[in-house]
C-alpha cells in the first residue's frame, strides 16, 4: 500500500486530511506519537519512509521539512505558501488546463494553492488565458471566509464564551493590500499587476465565496467561456448564468471538496463568485485530489462531493 505521512497533522488542514485518509483502505498512514510530533529525527525518518508526504506547516517549517528528504522516491504536497510561486514545483490546480494536470501527475513536488487564491485563480486564469480579459486589466476582488482558515488560535477566539461581541459582524482584514496570496494570484494568472484584494472574515466556521468584479464586460460572454473551460470537470462546475438561487451564501459548500462558479450581471458589468469550502477545495480536499492524481487513481477518491 501507499505509505502516507502528514507532517503537521494537528492543524486544521492536517486534521481534515487525516480524517479523509483514515477512511481509505489503499493507504497506510505513518503517524508519530504526540511527544515526537516536532522531533526532527522522528520527522526525518517518517518523511523518508513515505511515498507521499503532506506538509501542513508554517512556511519556514515547510522549507525545513523539504530539506530533510534523503529518499528521491518521496513525493511532497505542500499546503503552505512557501513554494507556490517556485517554478520547480507543480501548482496544484489541475482544472486550469490539461498541461497543469500532467505536470502534477509527473511531479515529486506539488504546491497546494491558497484558499483565497483558489477562488480568484479559478475565475481569472481561464479568462486571461482565453483573452476574454487582458492581462493588464486592473482587477478587484474580495473574499468572504469562515474563521476555520485562521487556525486553532482564531477558532478559539471566535468560539470563546467571552469573545469580542464585534465578532458577530464581518471583519475586513488585510487592509494593507499585501495579502500573502497575492504573489500566486498574479503569477499563476499571468497578470501584469496584482489585484486589489480584500479578504473578509465571517462569523461561521467554514465556507468561502471569492468574488471578482469586471466592469465593462458582458456577463453572457464570461459565463460561456467559463462554462466551456470547466465542462466535464468533476470537482469544479459553473452554475447557470445568474446563479442557482439569485443570492449566494458563503457556507453553501461547507464540508464539500467541490467548487462552483457563479457568473452574474449584464452586458456592461459582471461579477464572478467562486463558492467552495476553505478547508475543502481551498485546502485539504485539493491536497487529497493532488495526491490521487500522483497515484493515478480517480481524483475524487475519498473526497466529499
Amino acid at each position: 500500500m501507499t505509505k502516507v505521512f502528514i507532517d503537521g497533522s494537528a492543524g486544521t488542514t492536517g486534521l481534515r486530511i487525516l480524517d479523509r485518509l483514515s477512511q481509505r483502505k489503499d493507504l497506510e498512514l505513518i503517524t508519530l506519537p504526540e511527544e515526537l510530533r516536532k522531533d526532527r529525527q522522528a520527522r526525518r525518518d517518517a518523511i523518508n519512509s513515505s511515498d507521499i508526504v503532506f506538509l501542513c506547516l508554517p512556511d519556514g517549517a515547510a522549507v525545513e521539512a523539504v530539506s530533510l528528504i534523503e529518499n528521491d522516491r518521496v513525493k511532497i504536497i505542500d499546503t503552505s505558501t512557501a513554494h507556490r510561486t517556485n517554478d520547480a514545483w507543480a501548482y496544484g490546480f489541475p482544472e486550469l488546463s490539461e498541461a497543469h494536470r500532467q505536470v502534477i501527475a509527473q511531479s515529486h513536488r506539488v504546491a497546494n494553492p491558497g484558499c483565497h487564491a483558489s477562488g480568484f485563480i479559478a475565475s481569472v486564469y481561464p479568462l486571461v488565458s482565453g483573452k476574454v480579459i487582458p492581462a493588464d486589466f486592473p482587477l478587484t476582488a474580495y473574499s468572504l471566509t469562515g474563521y476555520s482558515g485562521g487556525g486553532k488560535n482564531l477558532i478559539a477566539e471566535y468560539q470563546a464564551l467571552d469573545r469580542d461581541p464585534r465578532h458577530e459582524s464581518h471583519r475586513i482584514y488585510g487592509t494593507g493590500l499585501n495579502h500573502k496570496h497575492l504573489p500566486e494570484m498574479q503569477k499563476i494568472c499571468g497578470l501584469s499587476l496584482p489585484p486589489v484584494f480584500s479578504p473578509i472574515l465571517g462569523d461561521f466556521y467554514e465556507g468561502m465565496a471569492t468574488t471578482i468584479l469586471l466592469p465593462g464586460f458582458d456577463a453572457q460572454r464570461v459565463w460561456e467561456h467559463l462554462a466551456a473551460h470547466y465542462e466535464g470537470q468533476k470537482l469544479v462546475s459553473v452554475a447557470p448564468l445568474g446563479g442557482d438561487e439569485g443570492v449566494i451564501y458563503a457556507s453553501t459548500l461547507a464540508l464539500k471538496d467541490t467548487m462552483r462558479l457563479i457568473v452574474s450581471g449584464h452586458q456592461n458589468q459582471t461579477m464572478v463568485t467562486a463558492l467552495f469550502d476553505n478547508l475543502g477545495k481551498g485546502a485539504s480536499g485539493a491536497a487529497i485530489q493532488n495526491m490521487n492524481i500522483l497515484l493515478g487513481v480517480d481524483e475524487t477518491t475519498g473526497l466529499s462531493l
